[in-house]
């Protein structure tokens, strides 16, 4: 099962082996005292984590040196640890099920989604637009803002986004 990276951790702050923690993703919840990990470094627990302060405990790293082994280590959950600890909302979606999903508009397939950018105002998907599109001239790839306003239908079980428009951002592009 592919890796998620869901957060990195940083330099060492203090005296008590704390660091820096960045999360990469949406579920804060999941990082949580006692949590176990899989990271670059081996397996980690952690004994606390401070989301004002940005900074991390692990268990077993009390010294500024020991908290220095872990600088720039990466944090990882696979899709089937994610979707068991993590209860989505609706119309709420995780983004390894939004890659790879076809986008159409008006029953015209725009591209694949192969990425999402988090940007500040919106997520946005990352689509390779569709060859026959490609050869009218049009881009190679282009961005849609994941709002409600152009993204109308995510179909996880038919692998589709009914998008509303995509093809004007495509155009403009």
């Amino acid at each position: 099962m592919k890796k998620l990276a869901i957060a990195r951790l940083g330099r060492s702050v203090g005296l008590k082996g704390e660091m820096r923690f960045f999360n990469l993703c949406d579920f804060p919840e999941q990082f949580k005292a006692g949590a176990v990990f899989e990271s670059d470094r081996g397996q980690i627990t952690i004994e606390r984590v401070n989301f004002d302060r940005g900074t991390i405990k692990l268990e077993g790293v009390d010294t500024p040196e020991e908290a220095k082994k872990f600088t720039n280590a990466y944090l990882y959950s696979d899709e089937s640890k994610t979707k068991e600890q993590i209860e989505l909302g609706k119309d709420e979606y995780f983004w390894f099920d939004i890659i790879g999903l076809n986008l159409f508009e008006k029953g015209e397939l725009l591209g694949k989604v192969i990425d999402i950018d988090r940007l500040p105002a919106a997520d946005y998907l990352v689509v390779a637009t569709d060859e026959a599109l490609q050869k009218q001239n049009l881009p190679k790839r282009f961005l849609v803002p994941f709002l409600d306003k152009f993204v109308k239908n995510v179909d996880l079980e038919k692998k589709t986004i009914e998008a509303d428009g995509a093809k004007e951002i495509l155009e403009a592009s």
